[in-house]
């Protein structure tokens, strides 16, 4: 009874707006102007989304549905058709997804940085340094406890290529001094702080975190923290079932004047989280 008065309903509508003359937008339609957007758990902890898609949403009339995992599970799960956009930071990553066909595109849009947090006691002796190898094999020399998302995020894999730099492979002592989380930004976070550990975090993630507990950044300013963050529209000649149109409306409305000049002004406690950089690709 309730399908046949749906179908009764709908087909009503259908005729009405027949006989006005006017184009019958059915259901479907009205509830598909929404895009799924594959993107990291930072942009979503620091809060950069809910500052951001209210104000798209209210020029385009597009929902924008995020999806806040580790880069590298963004990626998949792209790759899997399970998404519109990918908005995440790990760019030899992303170049390699537009290469084997899954995006059509990549360009940037914007960029902040990573530091090394961990306790004020600062057991490794690393606070006010600049040099994050260094500080990284302190951490090794002094078997201080180092929390790792371990999860193959965009920070994870910056981490495990700092650690490399340095001639370090922590792994051999996961479970020791090494600790694999295996989770987003907060959890990890929080994991550090329970633990006394430190960890390296995006700047924005860490300024928006709220259980600080005694922490403090240790180690920043050198020029391999750079973070860049980059969006692809998901190739539609591979996955089907994106929605191309809404997708690069979005995309072209965040790398447009207006989007950029909106991630400029996100900030919190006064600091500015995201540096928007979209004309600099």
């Amino acid at each position: 009874m309730i399908r046949r008065s749906f179908l009764t309903l709908t087909l009503l509508g259908a005729a009405v707006a027949t006989a006005a003359g006017l184009a019958f937008t059915g259901p479907s339609q009205a509830e598909d102007k929404f895009i799924v957007v594959q993107s990291t758990t930072s942009t979503q902890n620091s809060g950069l989304y809910d500052h951001l898609l209210p104000i798209f949403s209210k020029t385009s009339g597009i929902e924008v549905r995020v999806v806040a995992v580790g880069t590298g599970q963004a990626i998949k799960n792209a790759q899997n058709c399970d998404g519109d956009v990918l908005l995440v930071h790990a760019k030899a990553a992303e170049e390699k997804f537009v290469a084997a066909g899954y995006g059509v595109s990549r360009s940037d849009v914007m960029y902040n940085d990573f530091v090394i947090v961990g306790p004020a006691t600062d057991p490794a002796g690393i606070s006010g340094g600049k040099d994050v190898t260094a500080a990284l094999a302190q951490i090794k020399a002094k078997n201080a406890p180092f929390a790792s998302r371990g999860d193959d995020s965009g920070t994870n894999k910056k981490e495990i290529a700092l650690w490399k730099a340095a001639g370090i492979d922590p792994t051999a002592d996961s479970g020791g001094w090494y600790r694999e989380t295996g989770s987003g930004m907060g959890a990890t976070l929080n994991a550090s702080v329970g633990m006394g550990a430190y960890t390296m975090s995006d700047r924005a993630t860490w300024i928006a975190f709220g259980n600080k507990g005694g922490f403090e950044i240790a180690v920043e300013g050198d020029e391999r923290l750079f973070n860049q963050y980059g969006v692809i529209l998901v190739n539609p000649e591979k996955c089907s079932n994106v929605k191309a149109g809404l997708g690069q409306t979005f995309i072209d409305w965040i790398l447009s004047d207006e989007g950029q000049s909106a991630i400029a002004d996100y900030k919190r406690d006064g600091k500015q989280l995201f540096f928007p950089n979209a004309k600099m690709s």
